[in-house]
C-alpha cells in the first residue's frame, strides 16, 4: 500500500482529513513528510503515515492489550514511535501485515479517537 492509499483510506471515514503540522508539506508528497489523519471535530490523529529508514511507516492507536498481540503475531507490527508504547503501534505496510488487517486497525485507531455520543 502507497502513502498515497493509505491517506485515501483513512479519508473514507467519516470527518477525516489530513493535515501536515511538522513540514508544511503537500497533500501528495510522498518524500518523508509526516501526514497526520485526523477527525474534523475534536482534531485529534488517528493516523500519523511518514516514512523512516527508507520505508513506508504508519503510526496509530491501539487497545493496549490488543497492541502487544498483534507485536506478537506480525513482525512487522513494533511500538509506535515516537508515541506512547502503551497505546499506539507502527506498522510497515508491505510486510507481514494483511491489507485488510492494516485497515482494520485503521479504523479501530479512529474508533478510538473519534469524540464520544454524550447521553442526555
Amino acid at each position: 500500500m502507497t502513502k498515497r492509499k493509505l491517506i485515501e483510506y483513512c479519508l473514507t471515514l467519516p470527518s477525516a482529513y489530513e493535515d501536515y503540522p511538522f513540514d508544511g508539506g503537500e497533500a501528495h508528497s510522498d518524500d518523508g513528510t509526516w501526514t497526520m489523519m485526523r477527525h474534523k471535530v475534536n482534531r485529534k490523529g488517528f493516523a500519523h503515515i511518514y516514512k523512516r529508514d527508507g520505508k513506508l511507516r504508519i503510526n496509530l492507536k491501539c487497545d493496549p492489550f490488543e497492541a502487544d498481540f498483534l507485536r506478537q503475531v506480525f513482525k512487522d507490527v513494533t511500538p509506535g514511535w515516537h508515541m506512547n508504547k502503551t497505546h499506539w503501534n507502527t506498522i510497515t505496510p508491505g510486510g507481514d501485515v494483511p491489507e485488510n488487517e492494516l485497515k482494520r486497525m485503521i479504523e479501530q485507531s479512529y474508533d478510538l479517537i473519534k469524540p464520544k455520543v454524550r447521553k442526555k
